[in-house]
């Protein structure tokens, strides 16, 4: 079963926790936007701590506090409510659809962030200016729960609304606050692109076969790509022709000292004497050394 916090992020639980309707699992995305600036007259960002406290501590904040709230200049994150119990940012008129709780789960993500805020002296326009840290794990806890890497009412690409209350009960994914029934807000403006199963879904259906085919092969570590054609990988080829490599030198070492050892061996007279006398005994064997050695010679004559 996925993690109900998300690991890695603070833990300020606001209680009140009701369940989620149930129905196609969501995310929205959300900017904090608590100051109006623009490209004219930029403003500095509010101070992470001084929203985390107004969501999890001011009675005011809790009541639209956000399942998460997320840093994209340092990468932290608080959670406020666990992920299987619905949070209350969005409006949720009378009637129609419950917009907080219109899922098996509705995870609510404020960046805090907004236009124009400046940090260490640069400034920002959108969202997906900022270094976006901690992007990668909030989108794989979300995927966790079944949060699909779409966008069914489009990707955020500036503050305009586009809302269909029927998309909204139907399909599963990620939501602009800008594309949420009952709702009049138009952020965030922009959100960051998915992480590698959103690259998978932009290649077509043979690229990303092909691809997962290389990520399968390259299961055990980068070097051990195995070919069609062997049933041996790569590393495993290189380290077993590096030990035969070294075997072989070592065997040549060893031929060259015994040959060494061959050459630098001398007779005695007794010794002599005794190969003498063996092959004065053994006709045959006189016959094929003195065969031998007149080839030699024959060899030698002939240079």
């Amino acid at each position: 079963m996925p993690e109900l916090w998300m690991p890695g992020a603070t833990r300020m639980d606001i209680g009140d926790h009701q369940p989620t309707d149930g129905g196609p699992a969501k995310a929205i995305g959300h900017i904090t936007w608590d100051r109006n600036a623009s490209a004219a007259k930029p403003a500095a960002l509010v101070s992470y701590e001084t929203l985390a406290s107004y969501f999890g501590k001011n009675s005011a904040g809790q009541a639209v506090a956000p399942h998460l709230l997320w840093n994209p200049f340092t990468g932290r994150v608080t959670q406020f409510v666990p992920a299987n119990c619905r949070s209350k940012s969005l409006v949720d008129s009378p009637g129609g659809t419950r917009t907080n709780r219109a899922g098996s789960v509705v995870l609510q993500v404020e960046a805090l962030f907004f236009p124009y805020c400046t940090v260490d002296g640069t400034v920002y326009p959108r969202l997906v200016d900022t270094p976006c840290k901690g992007w990668p794990e909030l989108n794989a806890w979300v995927r966790s729960w079944g949060v699909p890497d779409t966008w069914p009412m489009g990707r955020p690409v500036d503050f305009t609304s586009h809302r269909s209350e029927t998309v909204w009960e139907k399909q599963a994914g990620w939501y602009a606050h800008a594309h949420v029934p009952e709702n009049d807000h138009q952020d965030p403006g922009s959100w960051p692109a998915f992480t590698t199963q959103q690259q998978e879904d932009d290649m077509t259906p043979e690229q990303a076969t092909q691809l997962k085919t290389v990520y399968d092969r390259l299961a055990v570590a980068p070097w051990t790509y195995k070919g069609a054609q062997t049933d041996r990988d790569a590393y495993n080829y290189l380290v077993n022709t590096d030990k035969n490599a070294k075997a072989a030198v070592d065997s040549v070492a060893s031929l060259a000292t015994k040959v060494a050892a061959l050459e630098a061996a001398s007779l005695s007279d007794a010794q002599l004497a005794a190969l003498a006398d063996k092959v004065a005994a053994a006709p045959a064997l006189a016959e094929a050394i003195a065969e031998k050695v007149a080839a030699k010679l024959a060899a030698r004559l002939a240079e």
